[in-house]
């Protein structure tokens, strides 16, 4: 399972920094080439993360019935497409179709398919490798970002996107291929699995709307954050280079939650650590209202440490809370209202973000988080039938 969980990660790192992370390299040379706002530009960001959001109960779908290794290799082909689509056609149209493949592709090889790829080959052993997968590719925005600034000026956004494409069908396509084993193992043991009760039923179907409800709530404060961040941070009157520092080091904070995942979660339930990796965001939060912006710092490296614990979460407490079979079925119905969720909150909270002080937007995100820490805890284990 390793290798296949290192060819995994080093394609995922790679699929990440070229496609989600894309928009805040070429963003604002996007803008300016066109003659449009940069709100206009990222909207199409938006479209193709509610193409991904829909796209991905089918793409669970496939997965279970066929495995993953062709529906990844496709996706590296699809990306790609996406890719040279956004660096060949003109206008903002042509950045739009481009963003709206991207988003298809987004769906077929991004986190939750590889997950439930691991899944279905694997079952209950996947916990680590899926672990392995995130610890590479929570460097995808610490490549990303840079390769793409220093490539930028000597390629063009165009010329950018048309290498990022090659990389896709050169080199993440091969991985997918060579990596990932064509079989599904686990379909052998579903025949033999008794048809569950009632109880069994009503208990999956409250613990996924559970699950459903905590993992939207985390998805849009990420959202927000993850694009208002640095303003909020100046509002609380830190410089920008102050602000700009403390964000960078979320980054670093969330390598360092998947590290303890890893290392010490490992002999842990994944619902337990779930649970742990949700309190550390409103206990940031609570930090950051109690002392000011003095504990800006300490607030940043708590929410980044329970994104990197939550982000390995999606993949885990899902699988050892309903077994392997249907795992990636259940995965692209859970991908859906949470990509859509990614897509709507952060122009949705532009106006509160705007319009209330820095420190009663974090409050509220220190209510939601508190909330979804709620649905987690409200999640009992699988009954004993």
């Amino acid at each position: 399972m390793l290798r296949v969980a290192i060819g995994l990660g080093v394609a995922q790192t790679i699929a990440w920094a070229c496609t989600y992370y894309l928009p805040a390299v070429i963003a604002v040379a996007v803008a300016e080439s066109h003659g449009v706002s940069r709100t206009l530009v990222v909207a199409a960001f938006s479209a193709a993360l509610l193409v991904a959001g829909l796209c991905s109960p089918r793409v669970g779908r496939v997965i279970e019935a066929h495995g993953g290794r062709n529906l990844l290799a496709l996706s590296a082909l699809v990306i790609g497409l996406g890719l040279a689509l956004l660096g060949l056609l003109p206008g903002l149209w042509g950045w739009a179709i481009g963003w709206l493949v991207l988003g298809l592709g987004m769906a077929m090889g991004l986190y939750e398919a590889a997950f439930a790829t691991l899944g279905r080959l694997f079952g209950q052993q996947a916990r680590r490798g899926i672990t392995t997968i995130t610890l590479f590719a929570g460097f995808a925005s610490t490549i990303g970002f840079p390769v793409g600034a220093a490539l930028l000026p000597l390629l063009g956004w165009r010329g950018l996107c048309l290498a990022y494409a090659a990389v896709h069908v050169l080199v993440v396509l091969p991985i997918y291929w060579f990596t990932v084993p064509p079989g599904v193992p686990a379909a052998a043991t579903a025949a033999a699995r008794p048809r569950p009760d009632a109880a069994a039923l009503a208990w999956a179907r409250r613990a996924f709307l559970l699950l459903a409800a905590f993992f939207i709530l985390r998805s849009i404060i990420s959202a927000v954050f993850g694009v208002h961040l640095i303003a909020l941070l100046e509002a609380l009157g830190l410089g920008i280079a102050v602000a700009v520092g403390i964000a960078a080091a979320v980054g670093a904070a969330q390598v360092g939650g998947r590290l303890l995942e890893f290392t010490l979660g490992a002999s842990t339930h994944p619902l337990k650590v779930a649970r742990l990796g949700a309190l550390l965001l409103p206990a940031g939060v609570l930090a950051l209202l109690l002392a000011g912006p003095v504990a800006a710092l300490p607030f940043a490296l708590a929410y980044g440490a329970s994104n990197g614990i939550l982000t390995i979460s999606r993949g885990t407490v899902p699988l050892a809370l309903f077994g392997a079979e249907g795992y990636a079925v259940l995965m692209g119905r859970m991908a859906m209202p949470v990509l859509v969720a990614q897509a709507l909150a952060p122009t949705l909270a532009t106006p509160l973000v705007e319009g209330l002080p820095a420190m009663a937007v974090f409050g509220m995100a220190g209510l939601m988080a508190l909330a979804a820490l709620g649905c987690l805890m409200l999640v009992a284990p699988r009954p004993v039938s």
